[in-house]
C-alpha cells in the first residue's frame, strides 16, 4: 500500500530558507512544503551554554536520562527557558497565529555509532488531541547531518490525511511506542534536514517523517519543542497540561503546570509524574 502522492503538491524548489526572513516567509513555505529550515534561534555562546548544561546533568545524575525524553520542560529550567526563546516563538507565531501554548519538549540524542533510529511516522498519531493547530520546532543543540541521522521530510505529506500506523518491536527506534507508518515511503521522495548548533526546523505534525543512526563519531542532540494554537483541545474527557508562552489563552483547555525552579526538584518530578499519567495511562 502506498499513500497518495496525488492528494499533495509535489515541490522541486527545497532549498533550505534562510536565517533573515518574514513571519510571511516562513507561513508560506510552511504551508507549501509542511516544514521550514533552517531558522536561526541560538548564537553559538547561547547553544554551548546549554549544551553544557544539558551533559553535566547526564554526567551527575542517574535519574536525568528518563526526564530528557519527554516533559522535559516541567523539570529542567533551561529547557523551560528555551521553549519561550523569541525567536522560535515568531516562527511558531507565523504558522499558528499570536496565541500559544508549549505542550512539551523532549531530547532526541543519538551517540556516536549508534543503532538509534526513527521511523516513518506522522507525530500527532498518538496526541489525544482534537485538531491540528500544533507545529513542531525541532532545535538543534549539535551538527545535525546526514551522517549522524538527520530529520528527513517528505515535502507536502502534511496535506494528507492520518494513514495507518503499526507498532515495532525494534529496541533501537526511539519512539516511545516504536510507530511506524504502515505504508511505503520513498526514501527518494524525503528532504535532509541539516543543521547546526542553534538552529531549528519547523514541521506539521502530518509530515511523514524519521532519521537513521549515527554513522559519525560525534553525539546527535536535538530538542524537539511541541506547540499548539490554544484552541486545541485534549480528547474528550481527557485532561491534559500546557503552558501559555504567546498572546492570551481564551479557552482555558489545559492545566498549567508549575514553572521549574531547579533541576529535578520534587515539585518538577511531581509535575512530569502528572503529565506521563494523564497522557499515557
Amino acid at each position: 500500500m502506498s499513500w497518495n502522492k496525488d492528494l499533495v503538491n509535489q515541490t522541486e524548489d527545497l532549498e533550505p530558507i534562510m536565517e533573515s526572513v518574514s513571519q510571511a516567509q516562513v507561513r508560506k513555505r510552511y504551508e507549501r512544503d509542511g516544514f521550514v529550515f533552517p531558522l536561526q534561534a541560538m548564537d553559538a555562546t547561547e547553544v554551548a551554554s546549554f549544551r553544557e548544561q544539558l551533559e553535566e546533568l547526564e554526567a551527575g545524575d542517574s535519574r536525568t536520562e528518563a526526564y530528557l525524553r519527554g516533559h522535559s520542560n516541567w523539570v529542567f529550567p533551561f529547557v523551560h527557558e528555551v521553549t519561550r526563546h523569541p525567536k522560535v516563538v515568531s516562527a511558531v507565531e507565523a504558522v499558528l497565529g499570536p496565541d500559544l501554548l508549549v505542550w512539551g519538549a523532549s531530547f532526541f540524542i543519538k551517540e556516536p555509532h549508534s543503532e538509534a533510529f526513527i521511523s516513518w511516522h506522522q507525530d500527532v498519531t498518538y496526541w489525544g488531541l482534537d485538531q491540528e493547530s500544533e507545529v513542531t520546532a525541532w532545535l538543534a543543540i549539535t551538527d545535525v547531518t546526514r551522517a549522524n541521522g538527520c530529520m528527513r521530510f517528505v515535502a507536502g505529506s502534511h496535506k494528507q490525511a492520518l494513514v495507518p500506523h503499526r507498532q515495532t518491536e525494534n529496541e533501537d527506534n526511539l519512539l516511545k511506542y516504536g510507530q511506524e507508518i504502515a505504508v511505503d515511503v520513498s526514501e527518494d521522495d524525503a528532504t535532509d534536514v541539516v543543521l547546526k548548533p542553534g538552529e531549528f526546523s519547523l514541521h506539521h505534525g502530518h509530515m511523514f517523517h524519521g532519521s537513521g543512526p549515527n554513522r559519525s563519531g560525534e553525539r546527535r542532540i536535538g530538542l524537539a519543542i511541541r506547540y499548539l494554537s490554544t484552541e486545541t483541545r485534549p480528547e474528550t474527557g481527557r485532561r491534559d497540561y500546557a503552558e501559555l508562552v504567546h498572546g492570551r489563552d481564551a479557552y482555558g483547555h489545559f492545566l498549567t503546570p508549575a514553572r521549574p525552579t531547579a533541576n529535578l526538584t520534587p515539585e518538577g518530578i511531581a509535575s512530569y509524574q502528572a503529565i506521563h499519567e494523564a497522557r499515557y495511562s
